[in-house]
């Protein structure tokens, strides 16, 4: 498979760290971001590489050459002119002629690609972009989309918003050649505005959603940011093809107030430290996943469209402090029956309701986790047994106690003391 990188930034915000090479070329820990990138698809076999460059793009060609001395094959698109994210795209029509990936030049990430890739050809789409939650989704674009992954809005910075999903574009996509053959000129075109964009009216926009590693070198901040995640190992671990540990929260009484049946969304109220300490499971390697019976669904009080406002109202405002959760998990159903107005396709027994085990299984399989070395952590006794059924350790929180699990006051003084 072909892969693609857009090259040719200025990297105007990041200038100070180093204005004399192109922004691919800005160096990590003594190697360039580009480096990095090109041994991170070499090491999954992906070593048929287009580069396209504008800016200073001579010193990108001297490093790297045909590619041969890093174990690939390297041929370049120059722009001659600036022609935006996508406009070098055409160069590419007689070049491709099967699905290719193509990401931008500036990021790093350790994914596994042919995860990203199957998910593209489930999907029949005409590109797939993969999304992950960020530190900062208030000055970030949002993808909005369905059950399926087809995109259904793309909300700029600029546009309204209250309660939103935290899923951003993280800066990698399939694309299918037929988009390219849309493309009549080399002129001047933005990727997320003229290519990709209009096939959200097509229903040919979908998304890969994934919690690995991948961050732009936008702001200094960003940029130290990286080598110290580098240095670490946590890039690098955080590819889905090696195994991952995770926290299962609860969410009623863990990271909101407990009010009962929570059916009103002003009644979801964050309890005091929990954005820190998600921000700290963020930090730590592990994977930050909530796990939550919601029998209100069954019971006609809450819709899932409802429940699913909810918890954008949680990622909100776990955003606004810098903290995001990778997913949500839920089970709608319970099995008595008698409630006026309750949704007979959902009274039944399930594999999915706490104390059963079956969240946390399902979301093992989905992010390869590693169930002996992750915590389940919740109010409820209800919660100690599905993390025990599923193979996890426990923590309890609350002034009570339960025989050999460790309790706590807060989660963030289980988080810290875990991870210490």
């Amino acid at each position: 498979m072909k892969t693609v990188i857009m090259a040719g930034g200025k990297g105007t915000r990041i200038a100070d760290i180093n204005a004399d090479v192109p922004k691919p070329m800005i160096r990590i820990s003594g190697k360039p971001i580009l480096e990095y990138q090109i041994m991170c698809l070499k090491d999954q076999g992906l070593a048929d590489i287009v580069l396209v460059t504008g800016h200073l793009g001579g010193v990108i060609e001297e490093y790297f050459a045909d590619g041969a001395a890093f174990g690939v094959h390297i041929e370049y698109i120059r722009e001659d002119s600036p022609l935006g994210t996508a406009g070098a795209l055409y160069y590419l029509k007689d070049r491709a002629d099967e699905d290719f990936l193509l990401l931008n030049g500036d990021i790093i990430f350790d994914v596994d690609i042919a995860r990203l890739a199957a998910a593209h050809n489930e999907n029949g789409g005409l590109a797939t972009i993969l999304t992950h939650p960020n530190s900062h989704p208030h000055d970030s674009g949002l993808i909005v989309a369905d059950d399926d992954g087809r995109v259904r809005k793309w909300l700029a910075k600029e546009d309204g918003r209250l309660w939103h999903k935290n899923r951003v574009n993280a800066g990698l996509h399939m694309i299918s050649p037929e988009l390219l053959r849309r493309l009549e000129r080399p002129e001047k075109k933005d990727l997320d505005r003229d290519i990709l964009k209009p096939l959200i009216a097509e229903g040919r926009l979908y998304i890969y959603d994934s919690p690995e590693y991948v961050k732009d070198m936008g702001t200094p901040e960003r940029y130290y940011s990286v080598i110290e995640d580098i240095e670490s190992g946590l890039v690098k671990s955080r590819n889905l093809s090696h195994k991952q540990k995770a926290f299962f929260l609860d969410r009623d009484g863990t990271i909101n107030r407990h009010v009962g049946f929570l059916r009103d969304i002003d009644d979801f109220v964050l309890l005091g430290g929990v954005a820190e300490a998600v921000k700290t499971i963020n930090r730590s390697g592990y994977l930050a996943i909530v796990v939550t019976n919601q029998p209100v669904v069954a019971r006609g009080e809450v819709s899932e469209e409802g429940l699913r406002e909810i918890h954008n109202k949680m990622e909100t405002l776990l955003g606004r402090e810098g903290a995001y959760v990778d997913d949500v998990f839920y089970c709608p159903h319970h099995p008595d029956k008698g409630f006026e107005g309750e949704r007979a396709e959902y009274k039944t027994e399930c594999l999915c309701r706490k104390p059963a085990p079956g969240m946390l299984i399902e979301a093992a399989r989905k992010y390869n986790i590693d169930l002996s070395r992750s915590w389940m952590v919740g109010d409820g006794a209800n919660d100690m047994e599905a993390g025990q059924r599923a193979g996890c350790r426990t923590a309890y929180l609350g002034t009570g106690r339960i025989e050999g699990i460790p309790a706590y006051k807060s989660l963030l003084e289980c988080v810290r003391d875990i991870l210490k």
